[in-house]
């Protein structure tokens, strides 16, 4: 039968797609995410793992005292954590990609045999049908 091998192909095929969705996950990652304040003098980088990554403050706030830099670090991460929460919703679950694809390969491997015992049935039907006649 040329249609079990097509089959087996089309499965194989989803399993190498999952499996290397699977192995680069860094791929769906979010992407950091820049905050700027006082007027571009001071930003905060959220990394892609959402944790602060950087601050910057350029030399001419440092003028403006403590004060001044914790109010507008405050700031810049307040939005750079409002700009992520954009990016990512909570509603969404993550599929696990890892058991989807045991079941993928465990549908397979049960659908291949399946096939096989079917094709093997019908080619010994034949058999007996030819030798009768």
């Amino acid at each position: 039968m040329t249609g079990e091998g097509g089959f087996a192909q089309e499965l194989a095929e989803a399993r190498a797609a999952l499996a290397k969705a699977t192995a680069s996950p860094e791929a769906d990652q979010a992407v950091p995410v820049t905050a700027e304040a006082a007027k571009g003098r001071i930003s905060v980088t959220l990394g892609a793992d959402g944790r602060v990554s950087a601050i910057n403050v350029d030399p001419k706030a440092v003028k403006e005292g403590t004060d001044y830099i914790a109010e507008h670090v405050l700031a810049a991460l307040n939005d750079a954590l409002d700009q992520r929460a954009t990016m990512v919703t909570a509603d969404e679950r993550v599929p696990d990609l890892g058991s989807i694809g045991e079941s993928l390969a465990a549908v397979q491997d049960a659908g291949v045999r399946q096939l096989q015992a079917m094709s093997e049935s019908i080619t010994q039907v034949m058999a007996k049908l030819n030798g009768h006649k």
